[in-house]
């Protein structure tokens, strides 16, 4: 573009410079725009105004898209920041941002972590990882679930980076020696980020990991899943079900948390009474009550779930089965009357039953009230402006540019494989069967295998086979 106006101007007065050529700006002006805020504006371009007037929403979506990238890299405002940081300055005088374009304070800490925050969020990464090493420190972003490094900052700059991070989060800064968990709440250009803290100490300094959810992000339906028609029908029909219980199973970061909340989002929330519990609630979902579990205040899924069961609900949702009691709950719910939706950590559908199985709950229960179980990965999708025919197998590879950050990949895509419960089943399970024959019997009955489904996508070209074969070996 050129020439940016700063963010907070304008956002406040309604004016954005959308393109600047050798004889005009282009500016888009917000429907409730002051006439002397343009006045500013060809005073800083220099140059006559071609005016366009256009909604707030509009004018709002351009704003979130021009600035959304702005800043430079972190790894840049590492090499800018200097060689000295006032500590305690730190420590008094570093000011809380609504927003992070919104700030002009030129202390290096706040820029550096303002422009590591502003590059995670713009390249859609889910996790920072701030590690404090010997002799240098490393920040590395996990994108598309790969982690890669985008700074190396000096080794003396790590104590203030995590102090700054550390007030954002509300935490204790004089406690070094125990880990702690925070949340920072901020918005880069008006969108909405919610940031988990984790620290822990090492023998280095403390090490910190931050989630970004991106609120945004998180209202997927069942149909931008991308399931294979078939497992997306049987899937919706078992979320009819009056009763009974759902599982989706996966390793951390598989994408369950998005599944579950796509299949709330198809339930009626005006005629249904749903509740959720979870840890931590990540999205907000309309219509439906979602409770965060609280260890400090002896908060758990089990003793949330013992409450949740007075509150007349028609659906509940566990964010995990995590131990013997919530399992026997969920199990005790789905006996009298209630649909319950939940994540398990395993590798494949079959073993989510001998799982439960191991925690405790007996065979004739399960076979009683589970009605399926999902398993799924995520793979990642080629970058489709330098994907390449494969050489050696059939279908597309990896390359690399600029608009995937030389990964060759960009975004990701689940694959799914769904047990559906049916009676051959719920014999195998009330009869003790073991995980290879209740395999079998699902794949008898049409279940398609995670790998089976990931062809799909190498055939369509939206992923390689190399990315299926990493993912599933995973």
């Amino acid at each position: 573009m050129g020439f940016e106006l700063p963010y907070g101007f304008a956002r406040d007065h309604g004016v954005l410079v959308a393109a600047l050529g050798a004889e005009h700006a282009e500016v888009l002006v917000r429907e409730d725009a002051r006439p002397q805020a343009l006045a500013e504006v060809r005073r800083s371009v220099g140059l006559p105004l071609r005016l366009q007037r256009v909604p707030r929403a509009l004018f709002d979506a351009r704003l979130a898209e021009t600035y959304g990238g702005a800043g430079g890299s972190a790894a840049e405002v590492v090499a800018d920041v200097g060689q000295e940081v006032d500590l305690d300055r730190l420590m008094t005088e570093l000011p809380a941002v609504e927003d992070l374009l919104d700030t002009q304070d030129d202390a290096p800490i706040i820029r550096l972590i303002n422009a590591l925050l502003t590059q995670a969020v713009r390249d859609g990464a889910s996790d920072v990882h701030i590690e404090p090493y010997e002799r240098e420190s490393v920040v590395r972003l996990r994108r598309d679930g790969v982690l890669r490094d985008i700074a190396r900052p000096r080794r003396g700059l790590h104590a203030a980076m995590a102090s700054r991070i550390k007030i954002m989060a509300q935490l204790d800064i004089a406690e070094k020696r125990l880990p702690q968990d925070g949340r920072i709440t901020l918005r880069l250009a008006g969108r909405a980020v919610d940031v988990r803290v984790s620290t822990v100490p090492t023998t280095h300094g403390e090490r910190l990991v931050l989630r970004l959810l991106d609120k945004q992000a998180g209202q997927i339906g069942l149909d931008g899943l991308g399931m294979a028609p078939a497992t997306g029908a049987a899937f919706t029909e078992l979320l009819g079900q009056p009763h009974g219980i759902l599982l989706v199973t996966g390793p951390t970061g598989s994408g369950k948390t998005t599944t579950l909340y796509a299949a709330l989002q198809s339930l009626d929330a005006a005629r249904l009474n749903i509740v959720t519990v979870e840890d931590p609630v990540e999205f907000d979902l309309p219509g439906v009550g979602q409770i965060a579990v609280n260890p400090r205040i002896e908060l758990d899924f089990a003793r949330a779930l013992r409450a949740i069961l007075r509150q007349d609900p028609d659906v509940i949702m566990i964010g995990e089965i995590r131990d013997l009691e919530t399992a026997q709950i969920a199990i005790q719910a789905s006996l009298t009357g209630h649909l319950v939706l939940a994540t398990l950590h395993t590798n494949d559908s079959a073993a989510a039953l001998t799982r439960l199985v191991d925690m405790g709950i007996e065979p004739f229960l399960l076979a009683s009230t589970l009605r399926g179980v999902l398993a799924q990965r995520l793979v990642r999708k080629l970058c489709p402006d330098c994907r390449q025919p494969a050489a050696s197998v059939q279908g597309w590879e990896a390359a690399q540019c600029g608009h995937c950050g030389h990964s060759g990949y960009r975004g990701r895509a689940g694959i799914y494989e769904l047990l559906v419960v049916d009676e051959a089943m719920r014999r195998l399970i009330h009869d003790g069967a073991d995980e290879d024959r209740l395999r079998a019997q699902a794949r008898a009955a049409g279940m398609r295998s995670l790998h089976e489904d990931g062809l799909r996508h190498v055939a369509s070209g939206l992923t390689s086979a190399a990315e299926l074969q990493r993912v599933i070996r995973a």
